[in-house]
């Protein structure tokens, strides 16, 4: 199955639909999902320092035998590593637990008061040495951005956060266009706790798929690349099944209104 791609602000091209590996307590499992996930067609991997599993990533990557620039690989500074020269020290460690010799993706993880500066002005030193193909930036909302772009000679590629429709700002993805910044969703299917929504499981009915394939398709068709997580086989193959189906643009609109600040993980408009 081939998997849709698009374009970031530097030419390089992106699969819409990929792995998030956020599992740091199931290492083994994580190596077994990603070589699921490349047997069911996807190439788009999204692991972090913090993650703890880039050793397996790239252990699976290997094992799979397709080329490297075949797979996207995705990892991110962790907010304790932050700073230019300990984001660096950081990036070759990520390298080195990945087993490659380049990133095509960096993100910084969380905007940290007082480090991002420092921390992009490492990034940006790391795309013009060309070890990562792109730049970008994750959890960061516009008034952490308004800050990067006092400096930025380089503007961020992708900005990675959380993204369903009980998470849905508009205005975030409108500033990211605006800005020519990729928008990436994390957590598109809220890690299940949404299973029981009657108006999920209604949708659900209406075009017969499960409550998670419906959630990850309304995230693609915002024009978002879509990262769901898991280590179980079936799911992962059900989650790359989104692309027979579309929803309507009534039933689009109908979600864009679900928003009740559901998150897995801490609302990063708390911090300045």
């Amino acid at each position: 199955m081939s998997f849709p791609r698009i374009t970031l602000n530097n030419g390089i091209d992106i699969p819409l639909l990929g792995l998030g590996v956020y599992a740091p307590e199931q290492k083994n499992e994580v190596r077994r999902a990603v070589e699921w996930a490349l047997e069911a067609g996807c190439r788009l991997l999204d692991t972090a320092s913090a993650y703890q599993n880039e050793e397996e990533v790239g252990e699976a990557v290997q094992a799979s035998g397709l080329p490297r620039r075949e797979v996207f690989i995705t990892t991110k500074v962790w907010t304790d590593e932050m700073g230019y020269e300990s984001t660096l020290r950081a990036f070759d460690r990520s390298l080195n637990r990945l087993g490659t010799d380049y990133v095509d993706l960096y993100l910084i993880h969380w905007p940290v008061q007082g480090r991002n500066l420092d921390t992009w002005r490492a990034l940006e030193k790391l795309y013009a040495d060309e070890r990562v193909r792109a730049i970008g930036v994750s959890n960061f909302y516009p008034h952490h951005l308004d800050e990067l772009f006092s400096i930025a000679t380089v503007t961020p590629a992708v900005n990675q956060f959380e993204f369903s429709p009980y998470c849905y700002l508009p205005e975030v993805l409108d500033y990211c266009r605006e800005k020519d910044i990729q928008p990436e969703g994390y957590a598109p299917v809220v890690r299940g706790e949404k299973k029981d929504d009657p108006r999920l499981l209604r949708m659900a009915e209406k075009y017969g798929k499960s409550t998670y394939q419906i959630l990850i398709r309304w995230s693609l068709q915002h024009g978002v690349i879509t990262i769901p997580k898991s280590v179980n086989q079936k799911r992962i193959r059900d989650n790359f099944d989104v692309l027979t189906f579309s929803l309507s643009d009534e039933d689009m609109a109908e979600m864009n209104t679900w928003y009740d600040n559901t998150r897995v993980a801490p609302d990063p408009r708390t911090i300045l």
